[in-house]
């Protein structure tokens, strides 16, 4: 069934798709930077980005460039084989194929439950603007779900999934301080290990392509002026309202958050679970996080499942998490740009139904008494 499945929809976006549609999409950053890199050229040389885009069919003059580190650019070497369109189809399935690997993971996480909450997971708006956009939010979303079933048990592969992550740290500051605190207070650093040698490795396969890519990126981040482009963020919002000029504004929120993570995690060091404090955790390193897609909100639905299970029995929950759910598939329906203001909401909004949900949870409500 699974394999008719997936020819089914092989077929479907094999007659569907084009080039054109492929540079529609975030998708075409990552296949124009891996096909420079399948030359041994600059992965991130805006000129010869925007000339293979257009090649590949995209009106105008503005290229989409990665502005993801080059840490894991050599497992998506594949892109760089073939053309815009092959590249398109099997991206997509790729993050079909993790979406549905990320929901049988969580069955498992919850001790294979007779409920089916977990699916949710394929009607989770990020998660679906995600697929639509052909973005890296469903990569961050495995990620963490393998760390939450495996950091106990397989430590060395749970720090590896977290690899994936590097591609956007900034979504993650807090996350990772609590894991260091974690993993010293433990004694026991097999989760750090696993992610630095799946970061080594990366890095190195990836320099083995191109020697220089470290200096290539760091020049395209400060010709590009990345900092300079409004993304739909708190922090971000707080540096435009104040002083747009201000950059260091927006990393406010992000110290904020950070300290209060080592507050979090000390308070509550003798009791501490992943899979329970980690939660809120994700949660409030995504509210204070200078850069975030909608689309990168999809790595929160653990969190959203969390919350569901804890308020199964109460109908205001429900509806609650249903109106959000309908707002934000306004965006996802109606192709609202991502960067747009529209989206400032969706991760308060998830945010404040998380705390809501699991409202009668005392360690929840302990610690949001400091946020």
């Amino acid at each position: 069934m699974v394999a008719v499945g997936a020819g089914l929809i092989t077929w479907i976006y094999a007659i569907s798709l084009t080039s054109k549609n492929a540079t529609e999409r975030d998708f075409i950053e990552y296949w124009a930077a891996e096909q420079q890199l399948a030359r041994g050229a600059n992965p991130y040389d805006v000129g010869a980005i925007l000339r293979l885009e257009q090649a590949a069919g995209m009106d105008g003059s503005s290229p989409k460039v990665s502005f993801s580190p080059p840490v894991a650019l050599f497992f998506a070497l594949p892109l760089g084989y073939v053309d815009a369109k092959t590249g398109l189809i099997a991206w997509l399935l790729l993050l079909l194929a993790c979406v549905g690997a990320t929901v049988w993971a969580l069955w498992f996480l919850y001790r294979r439950p007779q409920s089916r909450f977990h699916l949710l997971a394929f009607a989770f708006p990020p998660t679906l603007s995600c697929l639509m956009a052909g973005q890296l939010g469903i990569f961050f979303f495995l990620a963490g779900v393998l760390f939450f079933w495996l950091h106990l048990t397989r430590p060395w592969l749970a720090g590896a999934a977290l690899a994936v992550c590097a591609l956007k740290p900034h979504l993650f500051l807090p996350c990772v301080v609590v894991l260091l605190l974690w993993s010293a207070r433990r004694r026991d650093f097999r989760v750090v290990g696993g992610f630095v040698a799946a970061l080594l490795l990366g890095s190195g396969l990836t320099l083995c392509l191109d020697r220089q890519v470290w200096t290539e990126y760091a020049q395209m981040m400060q010709s590009t002026r990345v900092l300079d482009v409004y993304m739909p963020t708190l922090s971000m919002s707080l540096r435009f309202l104040i002083d747009r000029s201000a950059k260091w504004l927006e990393f406010v929120p992000e110290a904020a958050g950070c300290a209060w993570a080592v507050w979090f995690y000390w308070s509550r060091r003798d009791r501490w679970m992943w899979t329970r404090e980690g939660m809120l955790l994700l949660l409030v390193s995504a509210l204070c996080t200078p850069y975030l897609w909608f689309s990168d909100e999809a790595m929160l639905f653990p969190a959203i499942l969390a919350g569901i299970y804890a308020s199964e029995k109460s109908p205001r929950a429900w509806i609650l998490l249903g109106v959000i759910t309908a707002a934000s598939l306004i965006g996802v329906f109606w192709a609202i740009p991502l960067p747009s203001p529209f989206y400032l909401w969706t991760v308060p909004a998830w945010f404040a139904w998380y705390l809501y949900a699991t409202r009668a949870d005392q360690s929840v409500r302990t610690a949001t008494a400091t946020l």
